[in-house]
């Protein structure tokens, strides 16, 4: 707690006047840093924190494996730069089929249930912007699928989905 401490004059002879010494304050300081502490031990204690959301990541251990998949499962999306999507099925690959961003979630929904063994296969133009691959990796989540591969997008795709646009 907050004191103050005075001191008395010693008394001089011959009457001079008495001169007062200046009165010194200490602040105790141990109840304000209590105070702080227990602050600081509730807001350590009642912080809730989020966990990392991170997404795991199945590598192959060899860059020369090669996996076999059957081609009625295999469901290819193609991504351009200006978010435009291509998709076909695996036993029909030239036939590409062009949808929006909004589409893509419905149709990847509908495969699902029609091939619960569905494997999709992204592959993305190296123009487009890294958000793009986010969102489209967002929309396989909430469509529950867990069996996708992302690839860049090769000279053959580019010139089949030109052909395919016009």
């Amino acid at each position: 707690m907050a004191g103050a401490e005075v001191a008395e004059s010693k008394s001089h002879a011959k009457g001079k006047k008495k001169k007062k010494k200046r009165a010194g304050v200490h602040i105790d300081m141990t109840p304000m840093v209590d105070v702080a502490m227990l602050l600081l031990t509730f807001f350590m204690l009642t912080t809730v924190f989020n966990k990392p959301q991170t997404m795991e990541l199945n590598l192959p251990p060899d860059d020369n494996v090669q996996v076999e998949v059957a081609a009625s499962t295999l469901l290819t999306v193609r991504v351009m730069p200006n978010m435009t999507i291509y998709w076909s099925m695996g036993n029909e690959p030239t036939v590409l089929r062009k949808l929006t961003f909004k589409e893509l979630r419905p149709l990847l929904v509908e495969r699902l249930r029609s091939n619960p063994k569905l494997i999709t296969l992204v592959q993305i133009d190296r123009d487009s912007k890294y958000n793009d691959m986010v969102d489209i990796m967002d929309e396989l989540n909430l469509a529950n699928i867990t069996k996708f591969s992302f690839a860049p997008m090769k000279d053959a795709d580019k010139k089949l989905i030109a052909k395919v646009a016009g």
